[in-house]
């Protein structure tokens, strides 16, 4: 597959480079330049990254980068299979529990929620480090609905990272998981408070909140194209709510108080909720193994 001009293989991070320099110069270089791809396109190209995984796959399985990115971009085309056969090598490779989250994701996407849950609840977790056990609970509360569990899915998230005020790199994926379960659950008023909380830690736009917030409002957005088509032909219609109302429907919101996860009636069983955390093993500890943890 081509390469572009502009890349040269030194954009690669530096552990990485470093994995690599067990290989010939020339192949190295080769097989940077098509991770260099892999890393570009995962988001907007995700075929076009599995391509380029293929090649450096190809060039060098033995090396753990490799196939992590083999599986990142399997992944990214829902190739679950064939990602999970990838993160167990780079796993056996590097012996870390990086990936330990993702693969179970991937049995998810396999349809095998029941044996996602049971890696929640295995050892690796507890080696994880925050924001891999942020991530093991967004895994568990997905498997806890894909077997229509949404009690269990909602409970599953409550933790001291989603009550946080604090906005780490995780907040808005976390905060958005609560809202969407929610409003799964009917729980409609929730639901607008959570994805607005989510709105305000998703600094790039990692989730799509704002939407989600704003069908809930009742705003209704109104491509500049089509509105226009609309008034060259004379069309009478209620002009839509603009992005002006929602600013203000926005910061009407925010003069009111937003519930906190600790005063949800999800939480006034505080047993209840520990027992299910502990049946998905995840305790929102800091990714320190406890002593009683075999």
């Amino acid at each position: 597959m081509p390469i572009p001009e502009d890349v040269t293989g030194d954009e690669i991070d530096k552990d990485v480079r470093q994995e690599l320099q067990s290989l010939p110069k020339t192949l190295a270089e080769d097989v940077a330049k098509n991770l260099v791809m892999v890393a570009r396109l995962i988001d907007e190209d995700p075929e076009g990254a599995y391509g380029y995984s293929k090649v450096a796959l190809r060039l060098a399985s033995r090396v753990a980068a490799v196939r992590e990115a083999a599986g990142f971009a399997a992944y990214a085309t829902q190739k679950y299979g064939e990602a999970l056969a990838e993160f167990r090598a780079a796993r056996r490779m590097t012996g870390g529990v990086d990936l330990w989250p993702v693969m179970a994701d991937c049995e998810r996407g396999l349809g095998r929620p029941e044996k996602a849950l049971d890696m929640a609840g295995a050892p690796e977790v507890h080696k994880l480090d925050k924001a891999g056990q942020v991530e093991m609970r967004l895994v568990a509360a997905g498997a806890r609905r894909d077997m229509d569990q949404l009690d269990a899915a909602i409970v599953t998230l409550q933790s001291p990272e989603l009550a946080s005020n604090s906005v780490q790199p995780w907040t808005a994926r976390l905060r958005y998981a609560y809202a969407d379960a929610l409003l799964a659950a009917g729980r409609e008023d929730e639901a607008r408070e959570w994805f607005a909380k989510a709105l305000e830690a998703d600094k790039d736009g990692s989730t799509d909140a704002s939407d989600r917030l704003a069908e809930l409002e009742g705003v209704e957005f109104v491509d500049a194209f089509d509105a226009g088509e609309g008034e060259a032909e004379g069309e009478d219609e209620s002009p839509a709510v603009t992005a002006v109302d929602a600013k203000e429907a926005k910061e009407a919101r925010e003069a009111t108080s937003v519930v906190d996860v600790d005063e949800s009636e999800d939480v006034e069983d505080v047993e209840d909720v520990e027992d299910l955390h502990e049946a998905d093993g995840i305790d929102g500890t800091d990714g320190t193994e406890s002593d009683d943890k075999d």
